[in-house]
């Protein structure tokens, strides 16, 4: 089996943050999903895998403090999958190639960011 590391710096938006846009003005959502997608898409550039099996990914996010739930945190997964398509990384983001997902919340108010640690599982139930 496979596994993958991959490092996004800083943090990306927030689900709150993106309904309180999309309720003033879908285009500022729009934006705000392009520009989230775009930073990720450069954060990610570097990585040369093309992954075509199924995975689980999972997802330690690391914010500057705690005052963010961490359902708004992990909305930003949307950002990072849609990147790791546009890169080559996953050919799809569907269930055919994402068999699951976890989340961990930690503190680091000098260098937040996201670390995703992708790995390859059988088809087999698990």
């Amino acid at each position: 089996m496979s596994e993958i590391r991959l490092v996004i710096q800083g943090e990306l938006t927030d689900l709150n943050t993106y309904i309180n846009a999309e309720r003033s003005n879908r285009h500022i959502a729009a934006k705000i999903k392009k520009d989230n997608t775009e930073t990720c898409q450069w954060e990610l550039k570097g990585c040369k895998e093309r992954l075509t099996g199924k995975y689980r990914i999972a997802f330690t996010w690391y914010t500057k403090d705690e005052r963010k739930d961490p359902d708004n945190v992990s909305f930003a997964k949307k950002f990072i999958l849609d990147s790791m398509v546009r890169n080559g990384i996953l050919p799809n983001d569907g269930r055919k190639n994402i068999k699951g997902f976890s989340d961990d919340f930690e503190t680091d108010s000098k260098n937040p960011r996201t670390e995703i640690m992708i790995t390859e599982v059988s088809d087999e139930k698990i």
